[in-house]
């Protein structure tokens, strides 16, 4: 099961996923940092992009801070490879 090491930096006009040069993935997040809010859109956005149910992910660390790791379940690592290489600037 692949896991996403991203940042997230919510208040963003939009959702949007893009992936560095690098390899560093950020996500920015329409949903405000308070009460959970930008971890819940951060699931259901990356449920989308990744085309699995949102019960298919877990966010393994990064409750609070910016910096996260999720666990995406019923994906196999070419698929997320593949999908994170869209999304490469």
């Amino acid at each position: 099961m692949p896991v996403l090491h991203l940042k997230a930096k919510p208040n963003a006009r939009r959702n949007q996923l893009a992936v560095a040069p690098d390899g560093t993935v950020t996500v920015r997040l329409h949903a405000p940092a308070q009460d959970g809010k930008a971890n819940t859109c951060l699931l259901a956005y990356l449920a989308e992009v990744f085309g699995v149910s949102k019960s298919s992910l877990t966010l393994l660390s990064g409750h609070t801070p910016p910096f996260k790791k999720v666990q995406i379940e019923a994906l196999t690592e070419e698929d997320f490879r593949a999908v994170l290489g869209q999304f490469a600037s």
